[in-house]
């Protein structure tokens, strides 16, 4: 006899015959109402304040379990769809075929723990003859109120299962799907054993109304929680993905998104290579969170990243972005704090919007704030910012972050600053190490963070990885000699005598420009790292520009040849004039050698 729930004349299709829908909600209003003023009913009422505590799926199906043993019965296990773990939108529509389902909370009494439900985590056991799949595909309750010895195999995942439930004492199953605004989320199942009475209609209507409020709950973790994912990927799509390279520094940056979902926001850092060796080190915080707050940051972090690739100093580049932050629609303010370090000089100069201030770790491992005066946040209006330079010596670190790394709901922001600076106050060690030990020693205390936060570590290399020399240079007419022999002896000490040529040409027309244009070179230095960088320096205020010449024309060409020979060039402002810059590639026979020591300058 083909005994298969649904076939006419079994003994799973009686029971569940006896049980159509539109009866169990006739007989709900009435239960309800005989239940008035009994502790079921309040029971019922006090679900909201013990299931849904949090926004996470998890938690929330695990209350769900938690919540209904041993008041409505003794053993509970709760099953999501795989799409809504997903991201997906759930079940709209009914089907013959059930969806996919994945264990999410098992809970029990005591004398049940022995039973083996599917395990938590995995995928669930769905067949066309299980009672939860009759139950997922018709969104209707399934009832076995008192279930026979042949209808354990279509209860119990497996076989071995059927008969540890039998053994138990179970002897009443219910099944109920999680419906929530017209989309099916998932299904909980009931269990009762022993001498309790099996499931009444009463029984059946107060599991209607429990897994109704349920699955309001699981719905709103499933939104929040697709929303969360959404601000995350965007804002680490937003966030570089690699650090370029950065002379004499090794730099590591960390980014963590909040716990809670409506911590996600607009936290960003940033690494620019810039010329002759330079590298500027940016984090920033928008205020607020969410998708505006993501997006805030990326148009921000863009502007502040064209604005550093044109060799700006870091306080012209707030003042800038100030600018740019008033005229976004979304009247956003945010923080930011940007640092130059220069690896000839070993310096940072640094300013800052309203942040808070870098912590700065010598070579020793003892560890104190930089006074960077802070300024006003970006979008506020309030110009300009003052910047610092701060000499940093061999070994040293600089530890830029957001408040997200520090802040919590129950201390002040001085008592949180110093445990920043404690964890890593101390003999030194690796890098990633102290980076992770920040993290650890914030996270330990006043409660954990509810805010994203990003730390960006950068370390002066005791051998650095890049050759510099610096040189002064008379303000005559000897100049451009003088510039062409000390970079002569130079490349071939470097062993670099095939980019001989071109340099002496970029240097004599950089010197050239100097003395006509700039009242007379003032330095000149050059940088082997990746490339072979060439940059002169004067006190004239006015940037050069390429300048279409004529046939006719005698000169006004230096500049497009220094265009068509060099990979790049450009030029920066700086507090005494200006620096004109340009870089050649390497030769391939010598790009991935050993370096030589840097010699001194002269």
């Amino acid at each position: 006899m083909d005994h298969r729930p649904g076939r006419p004349g079994t003994p799973l299709a009686a029971a569940l015959d006896r049980l159509p829908v539109p009866r169990i909600l006739r007989r709900a209003v009435g239960a309800a109402r005989a239940m008035s003023g009994t502790r079921r009913l309040e029971w019922l009422n006090a679900a909201g304040d013990h299931i849904g505590t949090t926004l996470d799926l998890d938690r929330t199906a695990q209350e769900l379990a938690d919540y209904a043993v041993p008041e409505l019965a003794d053993a509970t296990a709760v099953d999501l769809l795989e799409s809504i773990l997903c991201g997906g939108e759930g079940e709209r529509s009914g089907s013959a075929d059930a969806p996919l389902t994945r264990a999410m909370a098992v809970a029990h009494i005591d004398e049940l723990r022995n039973l083996e439900p599917d395990p938590v985590g995995e995928l669930t056991t769905s067949h066309p003859s299980k009672v939860a799949h009759q139950c997922l595909t018709t969104r209707r309750p399934a009832l076995v109120r008192r279930i026979a010895p042949e209808q354990y195999e279509y209860i119990a995942p497996t076989s071995h299962a059927a008969l540890v439930l039998r053994r138990a004492g179970v002897h009443s199953y219910l099944a109920l799907p999680l419906v929530s605004r017209g989309v099916l989320l998932g299904l909980v199942d009931f269990l009762r054993s022993g001498d309790r009475p099996p499931f009444s209609h009463a029984d059946v209507a107060l599991a209607c109304e429990l897994a109704a409020k349920a699955a309001v709950f699981v719905d709103n973790a499933r939104l929040y929680g697709r929303e969360r994912a959404a601000v995350v990927k965007l804002q680490r799509a937003l966030l570089p993905r690699a650090a370029p390279s950065t002379p004499g520094l090794q730099v590591v940056s960390s980014y963590r998104p909040a716990v809670d979902p409506g911590g996600v926001g607009g936290d960003w850092f940033d690494v620019v290579a810039l010329p002759s060796g330079r590298s500027a080190l940016v984090v920033g915080d928008v205020m607020g969170h969410g998708l505006a707050a993501a997006a805030t940051m990326g148009r921000l972090r863009s502007v502040a990243r064209t604005l550093l690739g044109l060799d700006i100093s870091p306080e012209r580049v707030l003042a800038r972005l100030d600018l740019a932050a008033r005229d976004l629609e979304e009247d956003q303010v945010a923080t930011c704090l940007c640092a130059v370090y220069d690896h000839a000089e070993r310096t940072y100069r640094l300013a800052s919007a309203g942040h808070l201030p870098p912590l700065m770790i010598d070579a020793a491992g003892r560890a104190a704030f930089l006074d960077v005066p802070p300024g006003a946040p970006l979008g506020s209006g309030v110009i300009p910012y003052d910047e610092v330079t701060a000499k940093v010596p061999e070994g040293s670190r600089i530890v830029m972050y957001t408040d997200g790394l520090i802040k919590n709901r129950h201390e002040d922001v001085d008592v949180r600053l110093e445990r920043l600076r404690a964890s890593v106050d101390g003999p030194p060690a690796t890098l990633a190490d102290s980076c992770e030990a920040m993290w650890t020693g914030t996270d330990s205390c006043g409660g954990g963070r509810f805010d994203d936060a990003v730390m960006l570590m950068a370390e002066t290399l005791a051998q650095p990885d890049a050759e510099v020399v610096v040189w002064s240079l008379p303000d005559d007419g000897s100049a451009a000699g003088a510039a062409r022999r000390l970079v002569r002896a130079q490349l071939e000490r470097w062993s670099l005598s095939e980019l001989m040529d071109v340099t002496e040409l970029v240097v004599s027309e950089l010197v050239g420009n100097a003395l006509r244009y700039g009242g007379g070179p003032s330095g000149l230095r050059l940088l082997r790292h990746d490339r072979l960088c060439v940059e002169v320096s004067d006190i004239g205020p006015d940037l050069p520009q390429i300048q279409h010449a004529p046939l006719s024309a005698e000169g006004g060409r230096g500049l497009q040849l220094i265009n068509m020979l060099c990979r790049r060039w450009g030029s920066c402002r700086t507090p005494e004039g200006k620096v004109v810059w340009a870089e050649q590639d390497l030769p391939a026979t010598t790009a991935h050698s050993h370096r030589s020591p840097p010699q001194p300058g002269r």
